[in-house]
């Protein structure tokens, strides 16, 4: 019975504290979207870009954006509009685009 008490107990902790990790990465997004400098051409509320070749971000797969800005860091998509994101992407690391990524699916 102890056993089956002390596993509750573990599992209750592991989702409480992957829910204060899920609250942190949003915030976390939030924030980064802002000092990474990706509202300067995707827009504060990332749904007004400055031009209308840019995308809008807002509402976006967590994994399909995700998956973009990894693939241009990588340079495996490197169309003409990956351009200015290339230099950006270098300074953003996987753990950084992912709460990105999550954060924006929010919107």
């Amino acid at each position: 019975m102890m056993k089956i008490v002390k596993i509750a107990l573990s599992s209750a902790a592991l989702l409480f504290a992957v829910g204060i990790t899920t609250q942190a990465q949003a915030a976390d997004g939030a924030e980064l979207y802002k000092t990474k400098t990706c509202w300067s051409c995707h827009g504060k509320d990332a749904n007004t870009p400055i031009m209308p070749i840019y995308p809008k971000l807002a509402g976006q797969n967590a994994d399909y954006a995700f998956n973009q800005m990894i693939d241009i860091k990588s340079g495996a998509r490197s169309n003409g509009q990956t351009a200015a994101m290339k230099g950006v992407m270098g300074l953003v690391t996987e753990e950084e685009m992912r709460a990105i990524a999550d954060w924006l699916s929010t919107l």
